[in-house]
């Protein structure tokens, strides 16, 4: 997956604006059902908020982040108190919702 642009990363906070949580981070950190949970939710939506319900100190967040985009092979686009933002493009092109832009205007 190539990365993501600054522009593109405005573009999707803008989106990400008025979701709601769709998965949510508890005391058991990233288990095997968190994983199943990102990945169902980036191939329906695309654009999926998450919720730190424990990890409440910043570094312990970004580690968690960190984990998150390397097992599920996302990118987190914002993170904002105890929410971050994450994008996965869908493989199917047929199916993307989101058309992300290619330049910055």
């Amino acid at each position: 997956m190539e990365r993501l642009q600054g522009f593109q990363k405005r573009y999707l906070r803008g989106l990400a604006h008025g979701l709601k949580p769709v998965v949510y981070v508890g005391q058991r950190g990233l288990t095997p059902a968190l994983v199943g949970a990102m990945n169902a939710a980036l191939d329906h939506h695309e654009l999926v908020k998450v919720k730190f319900i424990e990890f409440k100190e910043k570094e312990k967040k970004q580690a968690m982040v960190a984990e998150i985009e390397k097992t599920v092979s996302c990118e987190m686009i914002g993170l904002i108190g105890h929410m971050a933002t994450f994008f996965r493009r869908q493989a199917d092109p047929e199916k993307r919702k989101i058309d992300l832009p290619r330049r910055a205007s």
